[in-house]
């Protein structure tokens, strides 16, 4: 792709003098090299939008109890070995809160809107009147559970926040405060900058680029005043991260408990907001002025712009990749393996200066071996395995790479495809990745087979092609499927037979277990029948993204209670175990 004078100029003024972009080319033969923990098995688990997974007893919004019970029954009931949820970092301290997981404020924190606020230990030392005060602010929650509506964060969060300052009138007993001393003491700085930034955003917004100037240096004076004076709501934030770490803790170890090998897998986001405690804490490597994105391809004709800052590649060499290495210390910490969201990142990210369309961006490099081998390192230190997002556009050395330091890929069957787009044979697969049907940004198996992401994108105004070809291409790709599971036997191969929604999705889950991937992620948007995509990549008003809770074809909510006696849920995740058992005994007999 031909980079325009004005690209190329944006892009050098943002990279400096003092630091160019790491070399291009292939990785070198190094010895010695950190690498990641490898799965000891082939096994499956359920990929999830936490928010979107409600219960009888969560607030409206998905939570870590919630996690623990999926991960127990799936484990338990089901076999599964993991689950992977949507990013749980920290978004804004006060409404409105944004509803993208992939934009948040910071990475390194995680979202209090996932308490339980029940759980809490000091809940159990409120007076009788202080809980019905709390039962009050998350019944209307609960009841709107049983409802399609679409998640409110900002409800939510108005109901949560004032149940935690409710809450935190309780005193902590001797042991509670060591924890809590303990916590503030691992890792001081960046709970400290988080806790400011979140006190500071209290009094002049979430966006610290449009504070007074005397504030926009975390280490000036004027912050450290700041933070002095308001040092209680400096440390209410701090407290909640203290709770929220122990709530994932619990729900990690609940995994466990279930026989899960893995358990918990955490999804890191590529960047941060802009505006957001990271970038004002890390202004040090953060690139101002340019956001990150893709470029076009054939499911986003028009590229993409994630509106996220890069990180700067000198100054992450120049710190010997601490910064990416705290990151992920801090994201799988309370986990049993950790998803890098675009893991290209780590080699090459596609810059886009300020004022231009994402097809007028271009790659900058990294230092790929460098930051490759901090992520391996910091997870092996972890005891979590290391999953890459490697969809797209990818350099298949980089993959080679990832691989030599075991970091799984990702092979997502619509983008399983020969040279002529019929799909791929299971025995083309890859081994060393987690295998899934699809992603949070692409149709769900129900929609694909009917062609709804056409009719979404029409409505939409994103469609590039007349919409009679749209739907013909789509018809088309589903036919290729359709034909392939008849192939192998996963659908009936008469001649005008044509499979249900529920049926095309088993199948395809089935096919999964054919390919040699080592985890097979099983969507329990997909499982349940729902028909929305969680979200339209090119939107923000337009559709409502990250806010659409778990439902079934038909529209109508499903709760965690209902799983267990679920009929897709239990067909899929039946022929995913069976096809995965069957497969090891096969494998056995040779």
């Amino acid at each position: 792709m031909e980079v325009s004078d004005e690209t190329l100029a944006a892009v050098l003024s943002a990279l400096g003098d003092d630091a160019a972009p790491a070399p291009h080319g292939a990785p070198g033969e190094d010895a010695g090299f950190a690498v990641a923990p490898f799965p000891r098995r082939r096994s499956w688990g359920f990929t999830v939008q936490l928010y979107s997974l409600r219960s009888a007893a969560s607030w409206g919004h998905g939570d870590l109890r919630d996690l623990a019970e999926l991960a127990t029954w799936s484990g338990r009931e089901l076999g599964a070995d993991f689950v992977l949820v949507n990013p749980l970092h920290a978004a804004e301290p006060l409404p409105p809160v944004s509803p993208s997981p992939y934009l948040p404020m910071s990475r390194r924190q995680v979202s209090p809107l996932y308490l339980r606020i029940e759980d809490i230990a000091e809940y159990e030392g409120l007076s009788a009147s202080d809980r019905a005060r709390i039962d009050a602010l998350g019944a209307p929650l609960r009841a709107a559970s049983a409802t399609p509506a679409l998640i409110d964060r900002d409800a939510v969060w108005t109901a949560k926040r004032a149940a935690l300052e409710i809450i935190r009138a309780v005193p902590l007993s001797p042991g509670r405060q060591t924890e809590f001393d303990a916590f503030l003491g691992r890792d001081r700085k960046a709970t400290e900058d988080w806790a400011t930034w979140c006190a500071i955003a209290e009094v002049h917004g979430p966006d610290w680029r449009s504070w007074p100037s005397a504030l926009a240096d975390p280490g000036s004076a004027a912050v450290a005043e700041l933070r002095r004076a308001r040092a209680d709501r400096v440390r209410f934030h701090a407290w909640l991260q203290w709770l929220i770490a122990g709530q994932a803790a619990a729900a990690q170890q609940a995994a466990r408990r279930a026989g899960m090998d893995i358990g918990v897998i955490a999804d890191l986001a590529v960047g941060a907001h802009p505006g957001g405690a990271d970038a004002w804490a890390r202004q040090d490597v953060i690139v101002p002025g340019i956001s990150v994105g893709a470029p076009p391809d054939e499911f986003n004709q028009r590229g993409q712009d994630w509106t996220l800052p890069p990180w700067h590649p000198g100054s992450l060499v120049a710190q010997a990749g601490r910064p990416i290495g705290d990151l992920v210390a801090a994201t799988a910490r309370n986990a049993g393996g950790m998803r890098v969201d675009h893991v290209m990142a780590l080699a090459r990210l596609w810059w886009i200066p300020a004022g231009l369309s994402p097809g007028q961006g271009t790659y900058v490099r990294y230092d790929h071996e460098l930051l490759g081998g901090v992520v391996a390192a910091e997870v092996a230190r972890a005891e979590a395995l290391a999953i890459g997002e490697d969809l797209g556009t990818v350099e298949p050395w980089l993959r080679k790479f990832l691989a030599s330091r075991q970091i799984l890929g990702t092979s997502m069957l619509w983008f399983e495809r020969r040279a002529d787009g019929t799909p791929r044979r299971p025995g083309g697969w890859r081994r060393g990745c987690l295998a899934t049907v699809g992603t949070h940004d692409l149709p769900p198996a129900a929609a694909f087979l009917m062609g709804d992401q056409v009719t979404i994108r029409a409505k939409l105004g994103q469609l590039t092609e007349p919409e009679a070809i749209e739907r013909a291409a789509a018809r088309a790709d589903a036919d290729r499927w359709v034909t392939m599971l008849a192939r192998e036997g996963l659908l009936p191969g008469a001649s005008g037979t044509h499979p249900s929604p529920e049926q095309f999705t088993v199948a395809l889950y089935d096919y999964l277990t054919r390919t040699p991937a080592l985890l097979i992620g099983v969507s329990l948007a997909d499982a349940a029948g729902e028909r929305r995509p969680q979200n339209m990549p090119g939107t923000v008003d337009e559709y409502p993204n990250w806010r659409i809770p778990l439902t079934d074809s038909e529209g109508k909510p499903v709760l965690l209670e209902d799983l267990p006696a679920h009929p897709g849920v239990r067909a899929v995740a039946e022929a995913v175990s069976g096809g995965l058992a069957s497969r090891a005994r096969a494998r056995d007999k040779v």
